[in-house]
């Protein structure tokens, strides 16, 4: 039989109370007094009726995270860091697809159907500031991602625009004056592309380089199939290009795929860099320089948000806008291999 919050807060030296709040992650505990509690609840071995306790402040221990694209390694392991995240409060986390629907998505945005949630983390690829104003469901709903939210709800993503231009400045830095962008998606009215694009432009013209739109090369999806169809366009064409930016690792590694079938030597003749920094950039061969956005950030972050908003202020505080950081990756696909 594992111990109980009183055994616990005998061993810590602490109220039961303490101990309560320490378990449940809602409320404010000095940091020297939780590593205490900490240690005597891993001591113990406490294991707490995570049911039982949501059902008994009127939870249901559930949180819905939901994405486009269970497949796609970027959201996988965003999912995996979510799920961390919420067994650390032990929640439960239920995964939802939506494929960047916009029906599905408007009907997520008022729950998932058959089941009560605490909290939703949504990235959304169609969803308007009108439908959010519509949302008749007043569970918490963190967005991720660059989704306008216009001010309505708790919103957490990188600056994809400081980091597109970072990774341009990249490969000028190493000598590329002819870089064809790919994964442009006008069709959607997710805002991720087009930030991406801008820091891509931003960063030729402080470098005094020409914008060439036949470099700037649209794509249906983010997959791995429609970056080899991209590069294999631009090949085609004739465009004497010297690097590749995919506003994907897929893209990237798709892209790669045609270049080396065509010949091409990457670096040498080709740089290519993808952005997400999935593990199958980091097998490749060669290995794909990225951006990498901290999943672990994002996820974290995320469930903050969660929290803050279940604690029940009676004055909410307004929508927030949370930046998490990201960083290059300098593989050797660009030339420029780190460590």
């Amino acid at each position: 039989m594992g111990a109980n919050l009183k055994q616990v807060a005998e061993r810590a030296g602490v109220s039961v109370r303490t101990v309560s709040n320490v378990v449940s992650g809602f409320a404010l505990v000095a940091p020297a007094t939780r590593e205490r509690v900490q240690r005597a609840l891993d001591e113990l071995q406490y294991r707490p009726n995570a049911a039982a306790r949501h059902l008994r402040g009127g939870r249901s221990g559930l949180i819905a995270l939901v994405v486009p694209e269970i497949s796609s390694p970027y959201f996988g392991e965003l999912a995996g860091h979510v799920a961390d995240e919420a067994e650390a409060r032990a929640w439960t986390v239920l995964v939802q697809q939506t494929d960047g629907d916009a029906g599905r998505e408007r009907e997520l945005l008022d729950g998932v159907r058959g089941q009560a949630v605490d909290g939703l983390v949504m990235s959304p690829w169609a969803l308007s500031p009108a439908d959010l104003r519509r949302r008749s469901d007043s569970a918490p709903l963190v967005l991720l991602g660059e989704q306008d939210a216009d001010g309505l709800l708790d919103h957490v993503a990188i600056d994809n625009v400081a980091a597109a231009r970072d990774l341009t400045r990249h490969l000028i830095d190493g000598g590329r004056t002819r870089i064809a962008a790919v994964g442009l998606q006008p069709h959607l009215v997710n805002g991720t592309a087009a930030r991406r694009v801008e820091g891509y432009r931003q960063a030729l013209a402080a470098a005094g380089l020409p914008n060439d739109p036949g470099l700037e090369i649209t794509v249906d999806r983010l997959h791995r199939a429609d970056g080899a169809a991209a590069m294999r366009r631009l090949l085609d064409a004739g465009a004497p290009v010297d690097a590749v930016f995919c506003f994907s690792d897929q893209l990237a590694l798709g892209a790669l795929h045609t270049a080396l079938r065509h010949g091409l030597r990457v670096p040498a003749d080709l740089a290519i860099a993808g952005f997400d920094d999935v593990e199958d950039g980091r097998y490749a061969n060669p290995s794909l320089t990225t951006v990498s956005p901290d999943k672990a950030g994002i996820a974290a972050a995320a469930l903050e948000c969660l929290v803050d908003r279940l604690a029940g202020s009676p004055d909410p505080a307004p929508a927030r806008r949370i930046v998490v950081g990201h960083h290059l990756e300098i593989r050797d696909s660009t030339g420029a291999a780190s460590g």
